[in-house]
């Protein structure tokens, strides 16, 4: 059955080769990925939204309310039970950092069930109250449509990683139902390289996704009623995106903080008792905490400023100014750490959300409270959605998505100069201290991460050893004598022949000029003829080990100024040889790769 199915697609192939051309065949099916992004997007929303309305509204009990301190451990408890009982044969991954390393080093291959596994379990999460965002699991979903389509196609690496960047602007800009930040986010993110060709596919999926969305879920994610922003109000745009650019440095730290605690808990289900306990606990404290808290800032942007404190057991002060604006910036650490915490112990979200969140609660607290002073009169709306853009340019490192995103979903295009304004300043002030984003921080350090500002590590950082070890040596055995493999060693191609005992060992090594002043006898006494392998053998000048980098390896031969290195692994057995002149070759090969990577 599977070999009839694979000879139908390689048929179905052959037939739209001849009749369609490549580029019209990408835009066809960046389309198709298009409008399967912007249903799951939809549907992702929908469901998220109808748990959410379901426990808040429609669930009527007396003693409902002492549920929201259990509401987020249920969702991430459901979320964890699903992946253990359904995802057993694959791996199960959050966020945005496994995509890019499934680009850099999984020629851009995504497990299917990341299509509508990564929806059901952000669903549960974010709907039961786990304090993420929807934006990561659609773009992770997204992106498995597309990379999978491009497989089932049979295409090549760079036309997958086009399909799975437009997977991945369909999510985003059906999510959000902003077709251009969808387009730039995957260019900024995912696509580190990219020409004219490149926006074709990617606007194609962005908006195919964006227009399926809204006529399946129209409801706008914000309101924002501004005319323009006022010149006065310059340096207090700067100060703030000053503020939020710290903000993002804190942020990355405390990240790695809490993934690295939650690391140290094996058991699953004590991160789920842990991390549920501790949300319900904050969401009781700062309701706003709950879900991805996109409606706490609506309602500052409608107005509302005493809304922040209205459900919690602060409300008798929403009126007093200086307590709003301290349980604001509270708010905001609260959230950073509710979102970690979610992501940390097994709920499936992202940051994306919550960095609009944070940013916006900043942008509100600084206005509010400079307002406060009597000094200026800011508008408060404004500030809220410049801080949006901060705090996504400076968190994620991406200032373009940043801008677009928040003119798009705010319709804020009059705030143009200061988005522009804080979103540079911001990442400017992040990428200073960090060089890597939340996203590329692990991956760069594992050395995983696909970048051309350093186009020799990163190529070399693609390669794998075993792909370029080579076994077709002459091994010679320790007890034997250079008469004994005469032939062997006057017909090999190799000048270097590994000492090998009869249990895989690597005991040394001998060059073919030794063994061949030996055979020929020329100056030597006969005592040298009669020597065995073991005590003509050589310690090598370094040995590699199976499981080194190939930076390291080439780091190794620079410094020894050595063209070739013996292999073992890590019983210390002989594998193979590693040299530059076939490094040097997959080299080129991956050069040739990257060239055509996105034409």
């Amino acid at each position: 059955m599977e070999r009839r199915q694979r000879h139908i697609i390689y048929r179905l192939n052959q037939w739209r080769m001849q009749k369609i051309s490549n580029r019209n065949f990408m835009v066809l099916l960046a389309v198709v990925v298009g409008i399967v992004g912007g249903l799951a997007a939809a549907a992702l929303k929908g469901l998220t939204h109808y748990i959410a309305a379901f426990l808040q509204d429609d669930l009527q009990w007396q003693y409902k309310y002492y549920l929201y301190l259990f509401f987020p451990l249920i969702g991430i408890l459901l979320s964890v039970l699903y992946v253990r009982r359904f995802i057993r044969k694959g791996t199960f991954e959050h966020g945005m950092t496994p995509i890019i390393y499934a680009i850099s080093r999984k020629s851009s291959r995504i497990q299917v069930h990341n299509i509508y596994s990564q929806i059901i379990t952000s669903a549960l999460t974010v709907g039961f109250g786990g304090s993420a965002g929807l934006e990561a699991p659609i773009a992770y979903s997204g992106s498995a449509i597309g990379a999978n389509a491009g497989r089932f196609f049979g295409l090549n690496y760079r036309e997958v990683t086009m399909l799975l960047a437009c997977g991945a602007a369909a999510g985003i800009a059906g999510a959000f139902n902003s077709p251009v930040a969808g387009m730039i986010f995957a260019i900024e993110i995912l696509l580190p390289e990219f020409s004219i060709p490149a926006f074709i596919p990617l606007l194609m999926a962005a908006a195919t996704a964006s227009v399926v969305s809204k006529l399946i879920y129209s409801e706008p994610l914000f309101h924002l009623v501004t005319d323009d922003w006022e010149f006065q109000a310059l340096f207090f745009y700067l100060l703030l995106a000053v503020l939020i650019g710290l903000f993002s440095i804190y942020f990355a730290k405390i990240s790695v903080w809490v993934k690295s605690a939650f690391a140290k808990i094996k058991n699953p289900y004590q991160k789920v008792w842990v991390s549920g306990l501790s949300l319900g606990l904050m969401i009781f404290l700062f309701p706003s905490l709950y879900g991805e808290g996109y409606i706490s800032i609506q309602r500052i942007l409608d107005g509302r400023t005493d809304a922040l404190l209205a459900n919690s057991i602060f409300a008798d002060y929403q009126h007093v100014g200086i307590l709003v604006t301290v349980y604001a910036v509270i708010t905001v650490f609260a959230k950073s750490a509710a979102s970690l915490i979610t992501l940390s112990s097994g709920g499936n979200g992202g940051i994306f959300g919550p960095s609009l969140v944070m940013g916006g609660l900043l942008g509100f607290a600084f206005s509010y409270g400079i307002n406060l002073t009597g000094l200026i009169e800011l508008n408060v709306p404004n500030f809220v959605v410049a801080g949006m853009a901060a705090a996504l340019s400076g968190i994620m490192h991406a200032p373009l998505t940043g801008i677009f995103l928040i003119a798009e979903i705010t319709g804020g295009y009059a705030l143009m100069v200061p988005l522009m304004l804080v979103t540079a300043i911001s990442y400017l002030i992040n990428r200073t201290i960090l060089k890597y984003s939340i996203y590329t921080k692990a991956l760069a350090e594992q050395g995983d991460l696909l970048t051309h500002e350093d186009k020799d590590r990163t190529v070399l950082s693609m390669m794998k050893l075993r792909y370029v070890l080579e076994r077709n040596f002459t091994i010679l055995r320790p007890d034997e004598r250079p008469a004994d493999r005469r032939y062997d060693i006057i017909h090999t191609k190799r000048n270097i022949f590994p000492v090998v005992d009869t249990t895989g060992k690597l005991l040394g090594i001998i060059y073919s000029e030794r063994l061949f002043e030996i055979l020929l006898g020329e100056n030597l006494e006969k005592k040298d003829q009669d020597k065995t392998m073991r005590e003509l053998a050589e310690k090598p000048v370094d040995i590699i080990q199976m499981d080194v980098n190939m930076e390291a390896v080439m780091q190794k031969m620079n410094r020894e100024d050595i063209w070739i290195l013996p292999v073992v692994d890590a019983d210390g057995n002989y594998m193979g040889f590693v040299s530059k002149s076939a490094v040097f070759n997959k080299y080129r090969a991956l050069l040739m790769r990257q060239a055509t990577y996105l034409e």
